[in-house]
């Protein structure tokens, strides 16, 4: 079997949710697994082992200025005439199945040869309507229109339709110790100097930021670290708490390695917009709608951390590739959200 998976790479989170798919599947030696990444530049991409011979290509992006989406410089600055020509270039006649984890290449080149696509991740939770993350039409058919599928498979911390799967997290870096006190910040669309004078005031708390333009050095309580899965994994284990975006995977790998939360959605982004009210109105996170040391200062005095349950959705999911997408999605879905109910009265079990 041969399987081509698109991953959006602007975001670490896609690629962390497709690296651990891409471990689970390296276990059928009957399935060849194709990657092609897109949406950052390759030399700005890295820990990319998990994918094997991968491909590039430029892709869609967008421009954040400021911790702030920029809409018409996204418009202006992506290579529409380029973007067309990768699309109606690639081939997927020689593959039997064609992912798309928010990837618009293989998505639209799926939608110009007739070729189903599932489309596999959490953008495409809003696909369909969604009781706890509420956006417009309008918002649902841009989401629509960016990586179009015939099959969405989405991704929710909760049971709330039935194309939702439970989230992928990858399993590395969750034996390490907790260390009270320190905490990881990854606020990759914040300038740095704005991350520092936000962290500054507080001299009693270890923080380890992680940062595109970030080189390793520490300066006081603050430790800069460069871009890297591994090590921020590693991290988050160690750490009490996280402040972060309000990405999707940050929030879910913080909610299952039992992490108090601090999100501060990128502005502009509606996705995070409404990532951020779901973790706020169902008490998994705290919020700031912009850096605010007074929201630190009450986040490190009195944030909760909350644990979430989720069954190896990776592994269930490579077995569904493997055998080759048959079984409908709302019966997997049905089957993982139990699988999540058992893990969760397994630790209630544990706990007494």
């Amino acid at each position: 079997m041969r399987i081509l998976i698109g991953v959006q790479g602007t975001g670490n989170g896609h690629l962390s949710r497709c690296s651990a798919l891409a471990e689970a599947l390296s276990m059928y030696p009957d399935v060849h697994t194709q990657f092609l990444i897109s949406g950052r530049d390759r030399n700005q991409l890295f820990d990319m082992d998990a994918f094997g011979d991968w491909q590039w290509r430029q892709g869609l992006s967008f421009v954040v200025e400021q911790g702030r989406v920029n809409v018409p410089e996204t418009l202006r600055r992506n290579q529409w005439g380029q973007f067309w020509h990768d699309v109606k270039a690639l081939d997927l006649s020689e593959y039997d199945l064609v992912v798309s984890d928010y990837e618009p290449i293989t998505a639209w080149a799926g939608r110009l040869q007739r070729k189903q696509v599932i489309g596999l991740g959490r953008q495409y939770a809003f696909y369909k309507p969604t009781p706890s993350l509420p956006i417009s039409l309008a918002q649902r058919q841009m989401l629509r229109w960016f990586a179009p599928t015939d099959r969405p498979v989405g991704m929710h911390w909760f049971d709330d339709a039935s194309h939702i799967l439970p989230p992928i997290i990858h399993q590395r870096g969750r034996t390490q110790t907790m260390q009270p006190g320190h905490y990881v910040v990854y606020l990759p669309f914040e300038p740095l100097a704005a991350i520092h004078e936000l962290l500054k005031p507080f001299d009693g708390v270890t923080f380890h930021v992680f940062h595109p333009q970030a080189e390793r050095q520490q300066v006081g309580h603050i430790h800069y670290h460069a871009p890297s899965r591994i090590g921020f994994a590693e991290a988050v284990a160690r750490a009490e708490g996280i402040i972060s975006n309000a990405g999707f995977e940050t929030s879910s790998e913080a909610l299952a390695a039992g992490k108090k939360i601090l999100v501060k959605p990128l502005t502009g982004q509606f996705e995070q917009t409404a990532n951020a009210q779901c973790l706020q109105r169902s008490r998994l996170a705290q919020v700031m709608w912009k850096l605010d040391q007074g929201a630190v200062a009450e986040f490190l005095e009195h944030g909760m951390a909350n644990t979430c349950h989720w069954p190896n959705v990776a592994q269930a999911v490579a077995e569904w590739l493997h055998n080759g997408a048959q079984e409908p999605v709302h019966e997997l879905s049905a089957r993982l959200w139990q699988r999540s109910e058992f893990e969760d009265y397994m630790e209630c079990l544990r706990s007494y």
